[in-house]
């Protein structure tokens, strides 16, 4: 690090350079209205910024020539050159044409809602990456890798730090963005300011996908009103979009307004309905040039309809839409596992604007649901039509041999009953024999927040090479998580029993519970993180370099409310409070080779406290904390070389990063050489590691024409064999076993250099656009994708996977060449898809309209974008015995990719 510093000074001066100030006024080529926070920078270098009437004045140092860069959310990027000469140029006014092409940022909001899958951060949301930044690789991702649950540097969404008008909106309990919780709301959130990866964000030491704030003041919105319809057939049908701002007012005044509506019966995967509807409300008072202070307020409620993994099988009797989750109910589909969102926040900030100081700073508030919809059932048949035991693989592979004739009834059934059958569920429930007690009923999985944040961000501006940062920011969360009956389908109450163990989830609560009631588990967390960093950046002419530290203090605890049976003294009240104290560093150095050519390197050393969501082994019953929890350690770097000529450009990084002493907990049933039952599995001490190449480049033929192309080569592995325990939700014994051994230890699983579920680990894309000086274009990307894997089973990478359950000794056929035939990763499809895009814009009386259409996998390729191996076959003999035939009853589960899907936008600003 003194050596960098060094080279920094020392280089500073060697190279003769005259400071050139320049001044002017960006403004939009056709209202002529000044642009507010218009970028200018040079090699993507910020070196000013517009004010809110869209005048800069800005200090640059010229050896020779530069390239002057204006971007702004929404237009066409200009580029000026600029000459050594002269100490002030005046570039009088700089228009900005509208760009049509970003209008695919609302094809982005339609992508990535369609990837989410049960698990919230099966992808890594790319929206803000592609909203807030030109750079070729990451639209790629975003737009075509992002089909087949691509993930940028194969990181979790919790690797990228997400704020609004700077206070973080990532969650304590997992880490991840809430994207929903301001989905469909394009119009307001394209001001952003994004950091790319380890690169410096004044808003934060971020994280290591990069940092995005989303400026909301309203007098940095594009003012006017913007009217939009779109349809698509992926996860919406429709969505309508309005938004108005009125600019900064002589007053002091500005505000903004903006709503969205989005719905469908279903989308592209059957049964998975959509019904979604977004507000945004802002008000600015300017009081002098160097203050202000904004009200807002945002809204987002959505409601939609979720869909399964399923195996080959199902997918042979079905197809890659077949979702069995749904049923007709009174001619309507109805879906029994959605997801309900509605978590609305407010904002207040005010901001201070000098010459050389700026500050940030705000208070939020969030609070409201996510709920999560499923169907129980009690002491009664299992109501999912893929339940193993109505397929016909459980009859070709049973034990006591093939039973062609009953497979065959079960095709059959399953074609004729593929779906939930909602009239047979009233019908048991109205069962005289139940007496009014049910045998089936739905529910919400419910977790409620309220959040309180303080946040404050300043930037000092020593001199003209130096500049300091500081942050910090205060979280305070009560988190309330329970399940709720919604619906006894025509029972009368539910009596509030656990059905694999007969005891009761609430001793000192009513047994027979009805609708609306809390029943299953009840209890809080409470969780409080406070961090501060402090940063220096050192800019020199052709070397500039940064440092950055950051301090966090993270603590949480869990509070019982209900007493369960099988945890009587560990479930209720409130348990042991664990504190995290953490420490990180990062740090950058830029090297300008000529103006056309640079060099970034970044390096960073981070600790974190693990999340709360892998801290406790079974929240809903026990405050037990997983075994040996310790705060996580990663270590990472990337190294990047920059070229910008006339007509050619591109990007080229190479990548590393180790995670270390991370947890991972699961929940299935399992048939182990230890037994049978349902259990929580803690993968402990597990290491990951990330290495990569990243390449973009994007090559002028003509004004009208170009190519691109963006390549992802890497290997995301497990690094070492961790150790997995479990816990057996066992009646009566449970808490004497875990309070006298901890834990059932397995041992360490095999997961040394297999490969990460983290989607496709290959990628390429190439691409042509053509543009039209008549304002419409149109675009064509091909695209191959591969090295993708499903997640793999740990417990079967132990030895009790050898073990006879039976016996207690090893299967005399568990060879290590069979395990390893039996177990072998091997990777999903590889995936060739094309893509087409097009627009055409208009201006008519002032009046700006746009016209944007896409076309998905046009020639309807089927892919498999993800799943999972199934544990319940935990031990050698039952695994050999379901995979004799081609269709094994515990077969690993699949998320399929959309076929051929269109989406059509239409917009009119004015």
């Amino acid at each position: 690090m003194r050596f960098l510093f060094s080279l920094l000074f020392i280089w500073g001066g060697c190279i003769y350079s005259q400071e050139i100030t320049i001044k002017g006024k960006v403004v939009d080529f056709s209202t002529r209205r000044g642009i507010p926070k218009t970028t200018i920078s040079i090699k993507d270098k910020t070196v000013g910024l517009t004010d809110l009437n869209g005048y800069f004045n800005a200090a640059i140092n010229v050896t020779d020539t530069v390239i002057l860069q204006f971007s702004s959310p929404g237009y066409k990027e200009k580029k000026l050159p600029i000459h050594n000469g002269t100490s002030v140029i005046d570039l009088r006014e700089v228009s900005l044409e509208q760009d049509i092409f970003q209008e695919r940022n609302e094809h982005l909001i339609s992508l990535t809602e369609a990837e989410l899958s049960d698990d919230e951060g099966s992808t890594v949301q790319t929206t803000g990456l592609l909203q807030a930044t030109r750079d070729l690789f990451l639209t790629r991702a975003a737009f075509d890798f992002g089909q087949a649950f691509f993930r940028v540097r194969g990181y979790d969404s919790r690797e990228g730090k997400v704020f609004l008008n700077g206070i973080s909106m990532n969650k304590l309990i997992d880490g991840r963005p809430q994207w929903n919780n301001w989905g469909g709301l394009n119009d307001v959130f394209r001001n952003q300011e994004f950091a790319n990866g380890l690169q410096l964000s004044p808003f934060g030491f971020g994280g290591l996908l990069g940092t995005t704030n989303n400026n909301l003041r309203p007098s940095f919105q594009r003012p006017g009103t913007r009217l939009s319809m779109s349809f698509a057939n992926r996860t919406y049908r429709g969505r309508l979009m309005a938004s108005y701002s009125s600019g900064l007012q002589k007053n002091g005044l500005a505000y903004s307004f903006s709503s969205s509506r989005r719905w469908g019966k279903q989308g592209f995967i059957e049964g998975t309905l959509y019904d979604a509807f977004s507000f945004f409300a802002g008000l600015e008072y300017r009081w002098d040039p160097k203050n202000a202070i904004s009200l807002t307020g945002v809204f987002a409620k959505n409601r939609r309809g979720r869909s399964a993994a399923i195996t080959d099988e199902v997918v042979a009797l079905g197809n890659r839409k077949y979702n069995p989750y749904w049923g007709i109910q009174d001619g309507t589909i109805r879906n029994a596992r959605t997801r309900n969102i509605q978590e609305p926040l407010v904002l207040l900030n005010h901001f201070y604007n000098s010459e050389k100081l700026t500050v940030t700073s705000g208070i939020g508030l969030q609070t409201g649901k996510r709920m999560r919809s499923r169907l129980n059932y009690f002491n009664a048949p299992n109501p999912d039509a893929t339940y193993y035991r109505y397929l016909p693989s459980f009859y070709i592979n049973s034990t006591l041999g093939a039973d062609f004739t009953n497979a065959a009834l079960a095709r059959e059934g399953f074609l004729k009953n593929r779906q939930l059958n909602w009239s047979s569920l009233y019908a048991a429930n109205s069962n005289p024999n139940r007496e009014g007690k049910a045998a089936y009923l739905l529910s919400n999985d419910v977790i409620e927040d309220t959040q309180w944040s303080i946040a404050t961000h300043a930037s000092l501006k020593a001199n003209s090479h130096l500049t300091f940062y500081f942050g910090s920011q205060l979280q305070l969360v009560s988190s309330k998580n329970y399940a709720k009956i919604s619906d006894l389908l025509g029972a009368s109450f539910h009596e509030d029993i656990d059905p694999f163990s007969s005891t009761r989830n609430d001793i000192e609560g009513p047994l027979q519970k009805t609708t609306d009631a809390i029943f299953g588990y009840n209890f809080k967390l409470f969780l409080n993180k406070w961090n501060t960093n402090f940063q220096l950046e050192y800019a020199q002419k052709k070397w500039s370099g940064f440092l950055s530290g950051r301090i966090t203090k993270h603590s949480f605890e869990r509070t019982g409310i209900f007493k369960n049976e099988r945890f009587p003294s560990t479930s209720e009240g409130s348990g042991e409070k664990i504190n995290f104290l953490n420490f990180s560093v990062k740090s950058g150095i830029t090297y300008q080779f000529t103006n056309r050519h640079w060099f970034r390197a970044h390096a960073a050393y981070i600790t974190r406290a693990p999340t709360a969501f892998n801290s406790y082994i079974n929240p809903r019953d026990t405050n037990f904390l997983a075994p040996e929890i310790s705060d996580e350690l990663i270590t990472s770097c990337d190294f990047n070389y920059h070229f910008r000529l006339p007509n050619f450009s591109g990007r080229l990084t190479g990548l590393f990063t180790r995670f270390q002493n991370t947890t991972d907990i699961n929940f299935f049933f399992v048939d182990a050489g230890v037994g049978s039952d349902f259990v929580q599995e803690v993968i402990s001490n597990l290491d990951k590691l990330h290495i990569g190449l990243e390449l973009g480049l994007s090559y002028e033929v003509s004004p009208q024409i170009k190519l691109n192309l963006a390549a992802n080569l890497a290997k995301y592995v497990y690094a070492n064999n961790p150790n997995v325990t479990i816990n057996f939700d066992t009646a009566g014994t449970v808490e004497d076993l875990i309070n006298i051994t901890g834990n059932i230890d397995l041992g360490q699983a095999k997961l040394k250099n297999l490969r990460l579920p983290q989607g496709p680990q290959r990628a390429l894309a190439l691409g042509i656009e053509y543009r039209d000086p008549d304002y419409w274009w149109i675009g064509a990307t091909m695209n191959y994708l591969d090295h993708n894997y499903a997640s793999i089973s740990a417990i079967t990478r132990t030895e009790s996977f050898n073990l006879d359950p039976e016996t207690g000794a090893p299967f005399p056929d568990a060879t290590p060449e069979n395990v390893f035939r039996l177990l072998e990763q091997k990777p999903l499809d590889t995936i060739y898809l094309l893509n087409l895009i097009g627009g055409k814009s208009w201006l008519r009386n002032g009046r700006y309209i746009s016209l944007f259409v896409s076309i998905n996998n046009l020639f309807d390729t089927q892919f498999r974008t993800g799943g999972y191996e199934q544990s319940r076959n935990g031990n050698f003999g039952q695994l050999q015995q379901d995979n004799l035939r081609n269709d094994p009853s515990f077969a690993p589960k699949y998320w399929y990719g959309f076929g051929r899907t269109y989406f059509l936008n239409l917009a009119i600003s004015f």
